[in-house]
């Protein structure tokens, strides 16, 4: 499936969920892994808001890619953010959704609102 990428610089990006591996096989507790780099996959939560509206979204992130400094509540900026359609057959159910993917998550600062003073 195609990947889109998200523009992100009239978002307002918030740290909802603390980084934790993303889990590959839950029966075994195995740990995904970046098909070409080899290296562990975290998963972060995060509001994400832009003109008024906001969604809930999980992002993947390589682990060398998670800055110092995260805080629970405080925007971030997530580079290179790409959304992959996605969809399979579990147990004859026909499931799909869209899956985030981030090169890194950093500390962000709130936009300055508009009209206010300085």
């Amino acid at each position: 499936m195609r990947t889109i990428r998200v523009e992100t610089s009239g978002a307002t990006i918030l740290l909802t969920e603390a980084p934790e591996p993303k889990v590959r096989d839950r029966q075994t507790g195995e740990i995904a892994k970046d098909a070409n780099s080899g290296e562990a996959l975290m998963t972060i939560g995060v509001v994400y808001i832009e003109d008024g509206e906001s969604s809930l979204i999980k992002v993947t992130v390589p682990e060398g890619g998670i800055s110092e400094g995260l805080t629970l509540g405080a925007p971030v900026s997530l580079p290179g953010l790409v959304a992959r359609p996605w969809e399979s057959v579990f147990n004859g159910q026909q499931r799909h959704g869209i899956a985030y993917r981030a090169a890194a998550v950093t500390p962000a600062a709130f936009p300055a609102a508009n009209g206010a003073a300085a």
